[in-house]
This record gives structure tokens, sequence and C-alpha cells, in this order.
């Protein structure tokens, strides 16, 4: 039992693996204890005086040297250019062994060799470690994919003259070879980093915030145009039929058939009901 639910399995979101500013300065009691792990990765400048030290500068040990972490003018803290992943991997590992079951680690880009680097180096400490992953629609997945296929050819010596690797999410390149192996690359990312990386389970954040904004948009456009009505009835509602989509029938989705049933039981014959022969969501059967 876990909070509370048998069961239950707790999930660790870590730190982002391109996040570089934090809000707190870690509790470290002895050189190398975890704060003082944590604290390694902030940046700072080195004080040789301590004249050096204004009045409301933080200064922590570093290494033996005493260290003002950079500091913005929001309060956050910077962290050394380059430690990412040293970072996330030391949250991974201290949260596995403090009663995590799964991980959750944001990464800038959907890379399987760049997620399998990290959780190598996680399952050398936690060899059975596993991780939750975000398919993220903040990652722009059709650059991504055809910038690492761009970078994998011209490592192999392959031309890829006829490409411009900071223009292709241009549609001219949709069915190029470079395009189509990058959407193949793309169509096998859940199982070729499950295999490869660890990944126990995918996930994607906010995907029907971004298909109900591109419909709506989609009908607006149709609907205001040439379209008219048109637009609605061959784009939603003979697609909702077709593929037997029950919101076609809204008014049950809305429990007016429930409420229906209630009015019947108590008032018989009597009762005022929604449906019946003449209601409109007879003509979807």
């Amino acid at each position: 039992m876990e909070l509370g639910i048998e069961d239950g399995v707790i999930v660790a979101r870590t730190d982002s693996l391109g996040a570089g500013l934090t809000q707190k300065i870690a509790v470290t009691n002895e050189p190398g204890d975890l704060g003082d792990q944590y604290n390694s990765f902030l940046d700072g400048d080195v004080i040789e005086n301590a004249a050096d030290i204004n009045n409301g500068d933080v200064v922590i040990k570093q290494n033996g040297k005493l260290v003002k972490p950079k500091r913005l003018a929001s309060g956050l803290y910077q962290f050394k250019p380059g430690t990412g992943e040293d970072r996330v991997i030391l949250d991974c590992i201290t949260s596995l062994q403090n009663g995590a079951d799964l991980l959750w680690i944001e990464t800038e880009k959907p890379h399987v060799g760049q997620i399998a680097s990290m959780v190598n180096r996680i399952r050398e400490v936690v060899p059975d470690a596993k991780l939750v992953y975000n398919n993220s629609p903040s990652f722009n997945w059709t650059l991504n994919f055809r910038q690492q296929v761009f970078d994998a050819w011209q490592e192999e010596g392959k031309d890829v003259s006829a490409y411009q690797r900071d223009k292709l999410m241009s549609a001219e390149y949709d069915e190029t070879e470079l395009g189509q192996l990058a959407d193949e690359w793309t169509r096998n990312f859940q199982r070729d980093s499950s295999r490869e990386a660890g990944i126990f389970h995918h996930l994607i954040t906010l995907p029907t915030y971004h298909t109900a904004a591109l419909s709506t948009d989609n009908l607006a456009k149709g609907y205001f145009g040439d379209e008219g009505m048109l637009a609605y009835v061959k784009g939603v509602q003979r697609q909702e039929i077709r593929q037997g989509i029950a919101t076609v029938r809204h008014q049950d989705m809305a429990g007016s058939n429930i409420g229906d049933d209630h009015k019947e039981f108590f008032h018989g014959d009597a009762a005022l009901k929604a449906g019946g022969k003449d209601n409109t969501m007879n003509q979807f059967g």
C-alpha cells in the first residue's frame, strides 16, 4: 500500500533535462552528502576575499572553496552549463532509492539514444529502473525526427545536399526519402524507446486540447467560408455516423434518456419527456 492506495504506484517526476535554473539551494551537512552533490551543479564565482561578499549575497562551500552562486534578478539560481544529464541521473537514482516505482524524465527532444544513455547510467545503480515518458506536444516531432535522420545520414557520409537542415519542417519534404524515413522513426518511437531505453509507459499530455483546437479551427474556416453547413456535416457529423461515434446522439450523451426514465418512473404515461417519436435524435437510429 502506498499513499493509502492498495497496489499504488509512485511516479517521480524528476528535474527536466533542459532545466537551467532552480529556486533552492539544498541543505548539506557534510561534503559528499546528497545536498552537497546537488549544490555542486550550481554555477558560481569563487570568493577569494571576504570583502568580495556583498550585503545579501548567498555563499556556499563547493569542493572546499567558498562560492557565490549566480543568482538572477528573479531570485533563481543558475546551474552550470552541461550538467543537465548528471542532475537528472542523480535525481532519478535518489527517487528510486527512496520509494519511487517509476521515473518521469522530461527531455528536450524525443531521442531514443539520449534517453537510453541516461537510463543505462541509472541502471548501473538501480538495475530495474523503468520510465514513464511524455510523448509531449511541446516537441516539434516532425522537425526533430527529420533532423535526426539528416544527422544520421550525414554521419554515414550520405549526400544530404538536397535538404536544408534548418528548414526540414517544410511541406516540400513530406514525400521525400528523408521525410518518409523520419515518419517511420516516429511511428516506431514507442517500440524502440521501450526496448532500448526502459520506457514502461508512454503518455501524451494535452492531446485533446490540440485536437479540439485543430478541428474547431478547421470547422470555422469551412463554416464561415464557401462550404457553409457542409463543413460540419461532411467533416463532423457524417464521420460520427459512419465511425459509430456515440456523440452524434448528443442528447443521450448529456443524459436526457436517463432523465426521461426518471420522469416515466414517477409519472408514467403523463411524463413530459425530452425523447419520443418526434425527437430529432431518432434520425440516427
